[in-house]
């Protein structure tokens, strides 16, 4: 089975250290399994909650499309886009919202931490706090939710948002799966040795601290910053504390572990700070100096990262975009071509058997969605020119033999060697072959 792995960074700012070995590299490391489908994207709405500074976004939004693909993500394997370019997830979050529980809500850290501060200050509780900060946990769900995502590679500190993506995936599943589930519920992953990485002055590499360590900074910036480092009071010769040693820490999340013995042998045999410096400056030296290159190649080339940006959006789409048909359908927001089988005689003629609906989309093109006897979507068509090829496909369906084939989470509707219609995407193989039965029963000849 595959597993979808989403994961992003808020664009409030240059990536650093702790971003990279935190979350970009296992990342893109995760990307490369072959059981692994990627989405990885630049979660700029987020940032619109911390930063009212226009430039500062779209600068910081640059820099980290630039990391990524320095970094190594391979596009044609990964879904990379912008959160932005995806106007689905924001349509989704309202969903969402409708049943998110607002005591789910005044229990997320950010917003305590908020009213915490603003109590000790003697201020009112909610004083400077807005509705994205608030409801931040709810929009993260959307971007998890949005795409099915079995596992969420994040820091510590963002655990209880996954947390609440399940409860509130879970709440919409309950009131709208009609027995299915329409989410798939996350799981959080976190790489233990490199979940959080220290700054320079040993609290937790943030820019909140402005403790960080840039990530593509040049070797003279590189090795400066690293001078900052704190350090304990012992001399050289003096053993060190490999266990209480910041500097060690940011050494093993990117030494192998020969290495890493090693460094450990040294600093207990008396090492210098100065020399145990040196040595960690020539490690990320070496380790980051080729993805440095291509990350001041990118960034000389902003028209080249809107191609990619866009492209991923496109990609990103094809599986939002349906979807988000299917939850409008399951809560209930139904084109009124769509007979509602509610009471009565409507009920009776929506229960007799399954039946397509055509529509026109806004740029003219025409659809026809399969639905089940009781409204669900079964399948969605690939586009077409004019209505009357759309009805001349829906009739050769009901006559011809049915050819359907799985395709990763979902599967296709073919008809004389051309896909004509995609089902939604499904938790697992076995929901997904009882929706290809489904489709097999409700595309049969009646009698």
């Amino acid at each position: 089975m595959t597993t979808r792995i989403l994961t992003g960074i808020t664009t409030t700012g240059t990536p650093h250290l702790g971003n990279y070995a935190g979350a970009i590299r296992p990342a893109i490391e995760a990307s490369r399994q072959s059981n692994v489908d990627s989405f990885y994207f630049l979660a700029d709405y987020h940032a619109l909650i911390k930063c009212d500074d226009p430039l500062r976004i779209q600068r910081s939004r640059l820099e980290i499309a630039a990391t990524w693909l320095a970094g190594g993500l391979d596009v044609e394997r990964a879904t990379f886009y912008r959160q932005s370019d995806i106007p689905e997830i924001p349509e989704l979050t309202w969903l969402l919202t409708c049943v998110a529980g607002k005591g789910l809500l005044n229990r997320a850290h950010a917003y305590k931490a908020s009213v915490d501060k603003n109590v000790d200050a003697g201020e009112d509780p909610d004083a400077g706090v807005t509705m994205g900060l608030f409801s931040y946990p709810v929009l993260m769900a959307a971007d998890i939710l949005m795409f099915n995502a079995h596992k969420v590679p994040v820091g510590r500190d963002q655990i209880q948002h996954v947390e609440m993506a399940r409860d509130i995936g879970q709440r919409f599943n309950h009131l709208f799966g009609k027995g299915s589930d329409l989410f798939v519920l996350p799981e959080a992953v976190i790489e233990e040795s490199v979940a959080t990485l220290p700054g320079l002055d040993g609290r937790k590499m943030s820019k909140s601290y402005d403790n960080t360590i840039p990530l593509f900074s040049s070797p003279k910036q590189l090795k400066d910053a690293i001078a900052r480092i704190v350090t304990d009071s012992r001399l050289p010769g003096e053993p060190k504390d490999p266990g209480a040693s910041h500097l060690f820490t940011l050494y093993s999340a990117f030494a192998t572990p020969a290495q890493t013995q090693a460094f450990r042998a040294h600093l207990l045999g008396g090492l210098g700070w100065g020399e145990a410096k040196q040595q960690l400056f020539a490690l990320l030296d070496s380790e980051l100096g080729g993805a440095r290159d291509r990350y001041h190649q990118f960034m000389e080339r902003p028209a080249d990262l809107e191609d990619i940006l866009q492209a991923g959006a496109a990609k990103a789409r094809k599986v939002a975009t349906p979807f988000l048909e299917q939850l409008r359908e399951a809560v209930g927001l139904r084109s009124f071509r769509t007979q509602v089988g509610s009471t009565g005689e409507a009920r009776k003629k929506a229960g007799k058997a399954s039946r397509f609906v055509s529509f026109r989309e806004q740029d003219g093109t025409f659809r026809f969605r399969l639905l089940s006897a009781e409204g669900e979507q079964l399948l969605l068509s690939r586009p077409f020119a004019d209505g009357k090829s759309a009805g001349a496909v829906t009739k050769a369906l009901q006559e011809a033999e049915v050819d359907l084939r799985a395709n990763g989470a979902g599967f296709e509707l073919w008809l004389d060697d051309t896909c004509v219609a995609d089902s939604p995407a499904f938790t697992d193989d076995a929901s997904r072959d009882a929706a290809m039965s489904a489709v097999r029963e409700a595309l049969r000849p009646q009698a």
